[in-house]
């Protein structure tokens, strides 16, 4: 490991180069990704329905191809998964990154080219590297392992007489990695790819703590699930006494902001550094680049093109898009990828904001189907998270998990928000967590603020303390514990709720 880290982590600095190019010459790199993707694809079978042959710009794109979800494309996908070639993309597609994103029971089978692992999955795992050494030129982060704490699914034939495979991106990806990758991560592959999730958290904690653990990578809800068994295995209440040498957490998928508090205290260690990512089966997007600062670095050089959606376009017919050169700071897009996997102008769910126009940086926002917005209030994930957190520090609380959804108007009574948390640990006053969760959703949401004078539109919210690990248990008995799979925190309809409600035998309001 002596011999090998000097020499990973100095090409993680020469890749800085290449970062800094598309850092600065943005919409040329973006014109050369399109152009690339067309020119590849143009002879696959969706590339000759669109006519890419002749399709020279970008706006002729925009124009012949509609914007895409996975049900318009799944008819593709599913043909692929059948073991036809060139429908999607020109290069033999035998992997599927199996995807939820929700509760909901279809799946979703992303495909996986030779080209979106290298180019931009593992290409954006080493820029994420290069980023951190380029803030820590010091770093001794590759003298030790990396905790991989990934998802929860094998990887599995889809036919027994098929040559094509599916799972969680984190197994498709730790399934093909490079014997280098391997060699700088922890567990072992028998463990991190297995699939029961309760006996693989027992097993991992085992496996590691041995280990020279230098960073961890994985979804909060799972991290922290895993610490707490490493604390009740070896007696220590701090992860730093477990690992002296940890100095980084890689973090995404979720919201980092309810969970940041806990962190710190289970991590007790001043030079602990944590760096956001914001990656998908569909694609690894951005990451961030200055550790402690706001915004997330998009990735330009990585086999997607990208088009932004503002939120008030969707659900439109025929919706209109921007490109880098055209978008606004601080505005709600819908993310729109075209990518070297074959999935072409496909609406990733996600929405995002930019913070910075040079270079270009984001924020995850929400999501275009995770919101509250039953009475004009666009309340949206960023939002409960942040009055979620500002909750927590004001009363003392930890919020495991959470989820909200909208009261209906009633006859008597106004509308409101019905939200149903798992505490860790509970407020030391309910009422005061109820009061601090309102007043900041009003002074960060001036929609949610009009809807609460006077309780005209939205009453109070109502709040349901659910026994701690109800939002697992529940996860368990729909089969989606573990992986990708969580509970959606804002919905505009009651379906989530009152089905968690009725699981956990509490009476919600009607």
């Amino acid at each position: 490991m002596r011999i090998l880290s000097p020499a990973i982590s100095q090409l993680a600095r020469l890749r800085m180069g290449r970062i800094e190019y598309f850092m600065q010459y943005p919409l040329q790199v973006q014109q050369q990704v399109f152009q690339n993707l067309i020119s590849a694809a143009q002879y696959t079978e969706f590339g000759k329905q669109y006519s890419f042959s002749q399709i020279y710009k970008i706006e002729e794109f925009k124009q012949r191809v509609p914007i895409h979800n996975y049900d318009t494309l799944k008819p593709y996908i599913q043909r692929s998964m059948e073991g036809q070639q060139n429908i999607l993309w020109n290069t033999p597609i035998k992997w599927f990154a199996k995807s939820s994103g929700t509760t909901a029971d279809k799946s979703k089978f992303i495909p996986v080219s030779v080209e979106s692992l290298d180019d931009c999955h593992y290409r954006s795992g080493r820029d994420v590297l290069s980023l951190y050494y380029n803030n820590f030129p010091e770093s001794r982060l590759l003298t030790g392992k990396s905790l991989v704490i990934g998802g929860s699914h094998q990887v599995n034939k889809l036919a027994p007489e098929s040559d094509s495979y599916f799972g969680d991106l984190s197994a498709v990806m730790l399934q093909n990695m490079p014997f280098y990758g391997n060699m700088i991560r922890t567990p072992d592959l028998s463990i991190a790819l297995m699939d029961e999730w309760e006996e693989k958290i027992e097993r991992m904690a085992n496996a590691v703590i041995h280990e020279n653990v230098t960073s961890i990578a994985g979804v909060p809800t799972w991290t922290l699930v895993l610490i707490k068994r490493i604390f009740e295995i070896t007696g220590k209440d701090n992860l730093a006494d477990v690992w002296p040498n940890l100095e980084l957490y890689m973090h995404g998928g979720v919201s980092f902001t309810p969970y940041r508090e806990r962190f710190r205290q289970l991590i007790n260690k001043p030079d602990m550094f944590y760096q956001e990512t914001y990656n998908a089966s569909e694609g690894f997007f951005a990451a961030q680049d200055v550790i402690g600062e706001e915004g997330l670095l998009l990735f330009l050089n990585h086999g997607i093109f990208y088009e932004f959606m503002p939120m008030e376009e969707y659900g439109k017919e025929n919706p209109q898009t921007l490109q880098l050169q055209d978008v606004e700071m601080g505005r709600n897009y819908a993310l729109i990828i075209s990518t070297n996997g074959g999935l072409w102008r496909y609406l990733v769910g996600d929405t995002i904001q930019f913070v910075s126009l040079a270079p270009y940086r984001v924020r995850v926002s929400g999501r275009t189907k995770s919101f509250i917005n039953a009475f004009g209030e666009e309340l949206i994930v960023e939002n409960s998270d942040m009055a979620i957190a500002k909750a927590c520090e004001q009363t003392g609380a930890v919020v495991n998990d959470y989820t909200a959804a909208p009261i209906y108007f009633s006859e008597n009574k106004s509308g409101g928000h019905e939200w149903l948390l798992d505490f860790d640990v509970m407020p030391d006053n309910v009422e005061h967590f109820i009061d601090v969760l309102d007043s900041t959703l009003k002074s960060i949401n001036s929609d949610y603020e009009a809807k609460r004078y006077k309780d005209m539109a939205l009453r109070r919210p109502v709040i349901h303390v659910l026994p701690k690990g109800t939002f697992t248990e529940w996860l368990k008995s729909k089969g989606k514990l573990g992986g990708q799979h969580k509970v959606p925190r804002l919905n505009n309809e009651r379906q989530y709720v009152e089905d968690i409600l009725k699981f956990a035998g509490v009476t919600g309001v009607i």
